[in-house]
């Protein structure tokens, strides 16, 4: 917008030829900002003029990017001076002359810049925190509606908006009045306002990875409870998205999350259902993050085990082989990484060989990929090969492993995965001069099993 006045006095087809005909210097129409116009930082005409403590006038997207950029000791960037603080006060003089000189120079193509909305600051968020307290201690859920839709006008105004919002403690707050409300999760003004928690806890909380003494309220009993009775309602397809975008994020962040979610009644069959019958990408995605976490809990082996194997009992595995055959790059890792943790128990181990999917996707997915998924398909791989499975490491030949493992011996990565590739290798060398052996690009019509 800046220099639009010039690209349109240029640009009116065949006007600069008559122009030149008729001895007119175009160079003689083109206007100049001036000097005090401009932004000390971008060069660009300011639209939201500020001033700092230094005395200096900035236009406030440039100097927040400066301010946010990583240095230690915040600066002015033209005196280079210390800032004793880091307020921007709007300077409503400049932009008013801005305002008036764009307007004056309208016939010229330049735009009048509108007048900016002042941008919430942290004691105002801190205000609206406590009024979320307040309301939540009362039990009074259309106050808390009403500043909810307040929240999303503000964060919906500007990025600097909802940054000043996420990090001021509001994800807290909220997650505190879910915790409250979650007890009357019957009640239907109760579920009105806990899915609008829902959606705005997607983007408040979760920056700071679900940390903090506020957030401990979110992973209580009843909230995951709640967030569980969610992902069951059939008929609210945004609230179980949003759902399972929290809980995706609170195992993430806490291993104890993850054993409440294990001791919780039917949550295999749940996340299953969304797996199942899709609602959209991400929220897929998430559902396999929550998966794997429940499968690979390291609190007790027993438990562990009996969710995997009431994941593979309920045909999670091929489901998860459907999404790794068209998946995009963050579904795959993610699916590889079920399917590692189905193949750690014997009964997962016995269903993945049994499919006829599954060793072709994974010597497909070698290097195909990402680093983290060439690791989760090796990993899966020995350990469906595991125990010299003859028949699997004849597959996998076949398909071109062999060929696939030396490569990535060669090129590196993480001493585990290594030592899965040598010993996959010297189980693979005893078959590779028998057989003559394809590369797994070619499809799988070899694949002879049935599913």
């Amino acid at each position: 917008m800046t220099f639009s006045w010039r690209r349109r006095i240029g640009g009116r087809g065949g006007a600069g030829k008559d122009e030149a005909s008729k001895g007119i210097n175009q160079d003689n129409m083109e206007l100049t900002i001036p000097v005090h116009f401009k932004c000390p930082i971008s060069l660009d005409l300011m639209k939201d003029p500020v001033t700092l403590s230094t005395g200096i006038t900035y236009d406030r997207e440039s100097i927040e990017k400066w301010i946010e950029g990583g240095n230690v000791i915040k600066t002015c960037p033209v005196t280079n001076r210390v800032l004793r603080n880091l307020d921007q006060i709007p300077n409503h003089s400049i932009r008013k002359m801005i305002q008036d000189w764009c307007v004056e120079n309208k016939s010229c193509g330049v735009e009048r810049i509108p007048t900016p909305r002042i941008p919430i600051a942290p004691y105002e968020v801190s205000s609206i925190c406590a009024r979320i307290e307040a309301a939540t201690r009362c039990g009074d859920s259309r106050k808390i509606q009403e500043i909810l839709i307040k929240i999303k006008n503000l964060a919906k105004e500007s990025e600097r908006n909802k940054r000043c919002i996420v990090g001021n403690g509001i994800g807290s707050a909220l997650a505190d009045s879910f915790e409250w409300f979650a007890r009357f999760s019957g009640d239907e003004n109760a579920n009105d306002l806990l899915k609008e928690i829902l959606s705005a806890l997607t983007w408040t909380l979760f920056p700071h990875h679900g940390q903090g003494l506020g957030f401990s309220k979110l992973k209580s009993e009843v909230s995951l409870r709640c967030m569980v009775w969610f992902l069951k309602s059939d008929n609210d397809l945004s609230s179980r998205q949003n759902a399972i975008c929290v809980l995706k994020e609170l195992v993430l962040s806490d291993q104890d999350c993850v054993d409440a979610l294990t001791g919780i009644e039917g949550i295999e069959e749940t996340l299953l259902q969304i797996v199942k019958n899709p609602i959209c990408p991400r929220a897929t995605k998430a559902t396999l993050v929550v998966i794997h976490h429940l499968m690979t809990s390291s609190s007790t082996n027993y438990n562990s085990s009996t969710t995997s194997s009431k994941f593979v009992q309920m045909g999670l595995l091929p489901l998860v082989l459907e999404i790794l055959v068209d998946g995009d790059k963050s579904a795959c890792e993610k699916a590889l990484g079920v399917i590692d943790s189905i193949c750690s128990t014997k009964e997962g181990r016995e269903g993945a060989y049994k499919n006829a999917l599954t060793i072709p996707l994974l010597v497909k997915k070698i290097l195909r990929v990402s680093d983290t998924a060439t690791d989760f398909a090796i990993t899966s791989l020995w350990k469906v090969c595991l125990g010299e499975n003859e028949n699997a490491l004849v597959e996998a030949v076949q398909l071109g492993a062999f060929q696939k493992l030396l490569v990535v011996l060669q090129i590196g990565g993480g001493e585990r995965t290594k030592e899965k590739v040598t010993d996959l290798l010297k189980l693979m060398n005893l078959y590779r001069d028998k057989l003559d052996c394809f590369d797994s690009s070619m499809g799988f019509k070899y694949v002879k099993r049935s599913i």
